[in-house]
C-alpha cells in the first residue's frame, strides 16, 4: 500500500474516533454518570441525543450538497477543530438548555467529518486499487468507543462528569495534530492508477435501486440507536447486572473494530446486499435480547451483537452505495447518511418517551427491533443482482 494511501487511511481513523467515537457516542458512557449528578429522565437524556442526532441530520444534507472537490481537506480541519471545541464545552456549563445546543453542533460536526473523510479516503483507497481495506477505515468508530469507554470510568473518578468531557477533547487535539499532518492534498504522482484498478468485481443492483438502500439504511438508524443510546443506562438500572456498566459500551466497541473488516470480507465473497440484510437481522437479535433479561451475560452479549453489527452494516452501506453511483461519491454518501441521521434523530426521543411512561426499556427495544428486521426486509429485491456474481465465485471455488 503506497505510503500517502496509509497516511489517508490513518488520518481518516482517528478523524472517526474524534467525530464518532468521542464527539458522538462518548456521551452514551458519560449519560449515566450526568443522570445521577442532575437526575433528568429518560425522556430529558433521549431528547439530548435527538439533538445530536438532528445536528447529524442538518450536517449529513449540508455535506450532500456541499460542492467541495478541492476544498475537503479545509471542511475536514474546521469540523474537527468545532467538534472538538463543543466537546469541551459540554464541561463546562450545567444547563440543559446549552447542551441542547452544543450537542446538536456536535451532531452537525459529526456528520460533516464522517462523510468528508470517508469521500476522502475512499477515494484515495480506489485510485490505489485497495478498495477491499475500507473497513480499516471504518474501525476507527469502534476504536473510539472502546477507547472512551475504558478512559472514562476513571477520569470521572476524579474530575467527575465535566472534567471527563475536557478530558476527551483534550485527547482530540492530540489525535487532530496528526490528522493534519497525514492528510495532505495529493500530488499527481500519487493519483496515479493502473488500467482497471478500480473496477468492481461486484455485480450490484441499478442506480434505480437506491430508494431501497435509503429506506433500510435510514430504518437501520432509526432502531439501532435505541441501543446505541440506552444500553448502557439499562446495566446501570439493572439489578442483575453486576458490574461496572462503562465495560457493556467497551464491549461495544471492541466487537466493532473488527467488524468492518469482516464485513467488507463476507460482502466480498457473498454480495453486498446479501451480507447487509443478514447482518440487521443479527443484529435485530441483539437489539431484543434486553427486553427479556437484563442480566450480566445478556448484556455483554447484547453489547457483543450490537458491537459487531453497527458498524459493518454502516462499512457495507456506504460502501455499496459508491459503487452503485461512484462519481461525487460525498453527495450520495450525504444523502444516505441523511436518511440513517433522520432515523436515529428520531429513535431517542421516541425510546426516552416511551420508556419513561412504561418505566421500561423493554416496549422501546421491542419497538427497535421490529424497525430494524423491517429495513432488512426492505433489502430482498436486490439480492436478485447478486446472484450471478456469487454463482461465478462459487464456480471458481469449486
Amino acid at each position: 500500500m503506497h505510503k500517502q494511501t496509509v497516511r489517508y487511511l490513518v488520518g481518516g481513523i482517528f478523524a472517526l474516533v474524534i467525530a464518532m467515537g468521542i464527539g458522538r457516542f462518548s456521551y452514551t458512557v458519560i449519560l449515566p454518570y450526568m443522570q445521577d449528578t442532575f437526575a433528568f429522565s429518560r425522556a430529558t437524556a433521549g431528547f439530548l441525543a435527538t439533538s445530536n442526532y438532528l445536528g447529524y441530520l442538518v450536517g449529513a444534507l449540508v455535506a450532500g450538497r456541499l460542492q467541495m472537490v478541492n476544498k475537503r481537506i479545509p471542511f475536514l480541519q474546521i469540523s474537527l477543530v468545532i467538534s472538538i471545541m463543543v466537546t469541551a464545552m459540554m464541561g463546562f456549563t450545567d444547563a440543559i438548555f446549552a447542551w441542547y445546543i452544543l450537542r446538536f453542533i456536535s451532531g452537525v460536526m459529526s456528520a460533516l467529518i464522517f462523510v468528508i473523510a470517508a469521500s476522502l479516503v475512499l477515494d484515495q483507497l480506489a485510485r490505489n486499487g485497495q478498495s477491499h481495506v475500507s473497513g480499516l477505515f471504518y474501525s476507527g468508530v469502534g476504536i473510539g468507543i472502546a477507547l472512551s469507554a475504558v478512559i472514562v470510568s476513571p477520569i470521572h473518578a476524579i474530575f467527575d462528569w465535566n472534567g471527563t468531557w475536557i478530558a476527551l477533547a483534550l485527547f482530540s487535539v492530540i489525535l487532530l495534530v496528526f490528522i493534519i499532518l497525514f492528510i495532505k492534498p495529493i500530488t499527481p504522482q500519487h493519483t496515479q492508477q493502473k488500467p482497471g484498478q478500480t473496477k468492481s468485481s461486484q455485480k450490484v443492483p441499478p442506480k434505480a435501486w437506491m430508494k431501497w438502500l435509503i429506506i433500510a439504511y435510514s430504518l437501520e438508524g432509526l432502531g439501532y440507536i435505541v441501543t446505541g443510546t440506552f444500553i448502557v443506562s439499562i446495566a446501570e438500572e439493572s439489578t442483575s447486572f453486576h458490574g461496572d456498566a462503562s465495560y457493556v459500551w467497551f464491549v461495544v466497541g471492541i466487537a466493532a473494530i473488527p467488524s468492518c473488516i469482516v464485513c467488507s470480507k463476507l460482502a466480498q465473497r457473498y454480495g453486498y446486499v446479501r451480507t447487509l440484510l443478514i447482518s440487521m437481522l443479527f443484529q435485530g437479535l441483539g437489539i431484543v435480547l434486553p427486553a427479556f433479561a437484563t442480566n450480566t451475560m445478556t448484556l455483554y452479549i447484547s453489547a457483543f451483537i450490537f458491537g459487531a453489527t453497527f458498524m459493518g452494516i454502516t462499512t457495507v452501506a456506504t460502501t455499496l452505495a459508491r459503487q452503485i453511483l461512484p462519481v461525487n461519491s460525498h453527495q450520495i454518501l450525504g444523502y444516505l447518511t441523511a436518511g440513517y441521521a433522520l432515523g436515529q434523530m428520531l429513535g431517542p426521543s421516541l425510546a426516552g418517551t416511551l420508556a419513561n411512561y412504561s418505566n421500561s426499556y423493554q416496549y422501546a427495544l421491542l419497538g427497535a427491533t421490529a424497525v430494524v428486521v423491517v429495513g432488512a426486509f426492505c433489502l430482498i429485491s436486490g439480492l436478485n443482482y447478486e446472484k450471478e456474481k456469487v454463482g461465478e465465485l462459487d464456480a471458481i471455488s469449486e
